[in-house]
């Protein structure tokens, strides 16, 4: 249920012409499941993949694709291949996500990269920054979320975009996922528009 929403929930996001989505699909966390969950899970979330490719989206991965299993990570590269770079409406599919993954998945790429140059210690230290770091994300080249919405009636982040909601919008509903409508869309939208961002000043 809470995947049938997804297609419906990028339906109204076009309508309002915004440009970029990301959903959380499958966590680190929730791959520690059952076997025989994980199973169904990863069909749903293939089927899912498809049918907003289908539906003439750009899909992207965000996560950690080798935490994967090989079929699966087959599967969405396929899928991937399929999507529509230039279309109206790119949307991140976090799959096999951790905020905290990725900031360490980050941090290891760009020492690694900065140690093939033949840098020492110091050295590469010193490449450590801020927007060095930025680079090396899952979802490098893109902005910084808006506005995150949580559903559920929870009342804490769960490690999603860690890195890149440091000035982010919250917004808190009570209303689960799968019953998530268009009116409650809206209001978070209207919410935000209301709000002064400072962006950390």
């Amino acid at each position: 249920m809470g995947a049938a929403k997804i297609l419906e929930f990028l339906s109204w996001c076009e309508d309002l012409e915004i440009p970029l989505i990301t959903v959380w699909m499958l966590s680190t966390d929730n791959l520690r499941r059952p076997p025989e969950e994980l199973v169904a899970l990863y069909e749903i979330i293939a089927d899912t993949i498809e049918q907003i490719i289908d539906a003439g989206y750009c899909v992207r991965l965000t996560g950690n694709a080798e935490a994967l299993p090989q079929e699966v990570r087959a599967g969405i590269a396929r899928a991937q291949e399929q999507t529509v770079p230039a279309s109206r409406l790119t949307v991140n599919v976090a799959i096999g996500y951790g905020g905290r993954e990725e900031i360490v998945d980050a941090v290891r790429e760009l020492v690694r990269e900065q140690a093939a140059l033949g840098l020492d210690g110091e050295q590469i230290a010193s490449a450590i920054s801020v927007e060095s770091i930025t680079e090396h994300l899952y979802t490098r080249g893109q902005p910084d979320p808006d506005l995150i919405i949580r559903t559920s009636g929870e009342q804490r982040l769960s490690g999603f975009l860690l890195w890149q909601s440091v000035h982010s919008e919250y917004w808190f509903c009570e209303t689960y996922w799968p019953g998530f409508r268009r009116v409650d869309l809206l209001r978070a939208l209207r919410d935000f528009c209301r709000r002064e961002r400072r962006f950390g000043a």
